[in-house]
């Protein structure tokens, strides 16, 4: 007798997707965007940018490699659902530990799958990113509607997700000091710093400008994180009272709080980038690179002009500003992901981009 369908998906312009439960089965109410990684489903379980979503992943075939322990990207998970056509709970892998299902389950992170995600895929491309209710399949579409509807999305994301007290990495003889604001911060952005010689200390997202200033940083690093960056004006705050003190680099989220920090401004695309094969040009160079990427916010091109940044990667998809720079400040960041996990790795030379202007302050303040 073939399985019938146990869990059931209603967005909030009335379409219904049913499919079957793994993971946690939870009901939630999510934002739901896609994904179209080809591999790397743990760090994108793990990526806290995710908070508060639910991935539709294209590739067709999730959980065959199962879950190794050195590749997650934080050791609490907080994205809120996966959406996938086909889900494999029998993994061949040596490196695996784990199932996904049981992470998920865990960790209260619910998935669907059977789901035709090709078409849902679409319908988030045509008509935009949806507020949706992953629920039973007896629960009726008027009463899923009536619950999306009165639903309020919290605006607390990055609080949530940072790290309560300033932790440090282990480096013995590290030429370089980097204070990084934990706004929801990988793993891995902190492993491509001290793969070059940075002893990182990791602080959290409302720390204070004075209380930075006095762990003396050779350099500060803006991280990744979820949400709308307006939602952490203590962030940007801090940012703003240290521009020009010493060189700053900003990713993603760290992108979209630099440039509003100088002065821009930002806006909600209609259904962001995800995934490691986006196409974005140095301006500079003129090179073409493969990039990660996750987000939904992007920086108002037009804003620029009322600041000091100049443009310097644009995305070849959509034209939007994929990356600033204030030379004179020593200040610079892009919107994708230089530390990949999962992804291209084209990008990984602008950590040695960074490295050049915390050695070129150190010049100039000896």
């Amino acid at each position: 007798m073939a399985r019938q369908p146990d869990r059931k998906l209603i967005l909030e312009n009335g379409e219904e997707y049913c499919g079957f439960s793994f993971g946690s089965d939870r009901e939630k109410i999510l934002e739901i965007v896609f994904n179209t990684s080809m591999a790397g489903y743990q760090e994108i379980l793990s990526d806290p940018s995710y908070t508060d979503q639910a991935v539709v992943m294209t590739y067709p075939l999730i959980g065959n490699y199962g879950m190794a322990e050195d590749d997650y990207e934080t050791d609490l998970p907080t994205i809120g659902a996966l959406i996938v056509r086909e889900y494999n709970d029998e993994p061949s892998n040596f490196r695996s530990a784990e199932t996904l299902g049981a992470v998920m389950k865990r960790y209260g992170i619910v998935g669907i799958s059977g789901v035709d995600t090709r078409r849902l895929t679409r319908s988030i491309r045509d008509h935009g990113s949806r507020m949706a209710l992953l629920t039973r399949m007896e629960t009726t579409l008027e009463d899923g509607l009536r619950r999306i509807k009165a639903y309020r999305a919290p605006r607390d994301a990055v609080s949530r997700v940072s790290c309560r007290c300033p932790w440090d990495t282990p480096a013995t003889g590290a030429p370089f000091h980097v204070i990084a604001l934990d706004c929801g911060m990988k793993k891995n952005l902190v492993r491509s710093l001290t793969e070059r010689g940075c002893r990182v200390t990791v602080v959290p997202w409302d720390t204070p400008a004075p209380a930075i200033r006095a762990l003396s940083p050779d350099g500060v690093f803006l991280s990744n994180g979820p949400g709308d960056p307006r939602d952490v004006p203590e962030t940007i705050r801090t940012v703003r009272e240290l521009l020009g003190e010493f060189p700053i680099f900003g990713v993603c989220l760290g992108h979209q709080i630099l440039s509003l920090a100088y002065g821009a401004e930002t806006y909600k695309l209609k259904f962001g980038h995800r995934g490691g094969n986006h196409p974005v040009q140095d301006l500079e160079t003129g090179r073409i690179e493969i990039t990660s990427q996750n987000h939904s916010y992007a920086v108002e091109e037009e804003s620029l002009a009322k600041t000091p940044l100049v443009v310097t990667h644009r995305n070849l998809l959509d034209g939007t500003v994929e990356g600033v720079k204030c030379a004179g400040d020593r200040a610079f960041s892009v919107q994708y992901h230089p530390e990949s996990a999962p992804g291209p790795r084209d990008s990984a030379h602008l950590f040695d981009r960074f490295i050049k202007l915390m050695e070129e302050y150190h010049a100039k303040k000896d």
